[in-house]
């Protein structure tokens, strides 16, 4: 116990959390974690917190959260159950629970906090093996770092470099009760075929290969680093401030380094990296289709298009189109699916002119269709599609801008222009978003 604490507090060093928050499955891993948590705390004095997942994919899923509350109420250390529903559209049940764990624990983890996660060389071993045989590149055969930035705190792997053995040995030798996960002995899940049946051979024909992999996912990670320092400031020449990527200038790249631009640009937003095959759909069925061509390529958790000889990428959107509402001075105007808001106010600086009647006529609406306007700056009226192209809004938000009306005529196209009929002063229109009106 003691080496293995030794472990726990050098990975620790350097570090003053706010708060230290354990990702508490109940398992062996996290057990040891929970038991070697108390006593840094009692060392250190800092907050904890464990969360503990219910995924409840097991009939013994109540039990182990019951137990694992139970545990941390004996080293006085809060507990908090997160009740998850898993969304299978389209994943495996192991992706699913994932995703549906790192959300509950991202509730928990706030600025300068760390989140402690549970994972060994065996664990390293399986995620190399894995990502090898999806043909992953350097960033994928980097497998997991012992500390990264996550979200708004630090994600941090204390026991990476322990073996399984070694933390089953000391939770024995401490006494500690853990929960046996039956899942993880299904062999039709390709993590525990790989633990069950490939690395066992693996580690009697080699007994040190977890070293060996371990210092070949440091050496891939730190020639992705090298890879991604050396092209930052060029992704950065070619990226927008609304995070388009420009497609003239990826021309000009060489093929490796246009792949690799685009991963960078993918890994901004956070996107799960797609294939390689995907790669060079995005660049030749979306950057290099026909100029008048609408191109999409749906990688699932976004879409990827074009607009003006740009790429953006855009996530899943619902249809706002049949959304409308009345308008009304002084009040503020929730917009559906997270648009913000959109506020009228009476001010002798605004650029807006409202008779008494029409104040009482306004409305707020998604759809253009059959809607003409003359803009201000404009010497004739336009249909609303017409517009949109001319003033360079891209195709997926013409239906996702607020359209006020008042009797039918429209007023303004927020963000975009103020009609003529309209124009005056006495009161102002704003239109209050995150930006994230291209990204979703």
């Amino acid at each position: 116990m003691d080496s293995l604490y030794t472990l726990f507090s050098q990975a620790l060093q350097g570090y003053q959390p706010n708060k230290i928050v354990l990702a508490f499955s109940g398992g062996v891993d996290s057990r040891l974690l929970l038991a070697l948590l108390s006593r840094y705390q009692q060392a250190h004095g800092v907050v904890c917190l464990a969360v503990h997942v219910h995924h409840g994919l097991s009939k013994n899923a109540d039990e182990w959260a019951l137990q694992c509350q139970q545990w941390c109420q004996h080293v006085e250390i809060e507990c908090v159950v997160e009740r998850v529903q898993l969304d299978l559209d389209g994943k495996s049940i192991e992706e699913s629970a994932r995703e549906a764990r790192y959300g509950a624990l991202q509730r928990h983890v706030q600025q300068g906090d760390i989140l402690l996660t549970g994972q060994h060389s065996d664990d390293q071993l399986e995620t190399f093996l894995l990502a090898l045989k999806r043909g992953s590149g350097p960033k994928g055969l980097s497998a997991m770092a012992q500390a990264m930035p996550w979200h708004q705190g630090t994600l941090i792997r204390p026991l990476l470099m322990a073996s399984r053995d070694d933390i089953e040995h000391a939770a024995k030798k401490a006494q500690l009760d853990w929960v046996e996960d039956e899942s993880n002995l299904d062999t039709r899940f390709d993590r525990n075929f790989i633990r069950h049946q490939v690395a066992p051979v693996l580690k009697q024909r080699w007994p040190h290969i977890h070293t060996s992999i371990q210092r070949s996912a440091e050496l891939c990670a730190e020639q992705e680093a090298v890879l991604e320092e050396l092209l930052l400031a060029r992704l950065q020449d070619l990226r927008a401030s609304d995070g388009s990527l420009s497609i003239d200038g990826m021309r000009q790249q060489s093929e490796r380094v246009r792949m690799q631009l685009l991963r960078m640009w993918l890994a901004e937003a956070a996107i799960r990296m797609p294939s390689r095959a995907h790669l060079t759909l995005i660049w030749q069925q979306v950057a290099l289709a026909v100029r008048d061509a609408n191109p999409i390529l749906n990688l699932g958790q976004c879409e990827i298009r074009r607009f003006e000889q740009r790429l953006y990428h855009v996530v899943p959107q619902l249809e706002v189109t049949s959304w409308q509402s009345p308008l009304f001075a002084e009040q503020p105007l929730l917009l559906p699916d997270g648009l913000g808001q959109i506020r009228l106010t009476s001010d002798h600086c605004g650029d807006l002119a409202f008779t008494q009647a029409q104040l009482t006529q306004l409305q707020v609406t998604f759809n253009p269709e059959g809607l003409s306007a003359h803009p201000a700056d404009r010497g004739h009226s336009r249909k609303l599609k017409k517009l949109f192209q001319e003033y360079g809004v891209p195709s997926w938000l013409r239906r996702r801008t607020p359209i006020v009306l008042c009797q039918g005529e429209v007023v303004a196209v927020m963000g975009v222009f103020v009609c003529k009929d309209f124009i005056g002063t006495g009161y102002k229109l704003d239109w209050q978003t995150k930006p994230r009106s291209v990204l979703g």
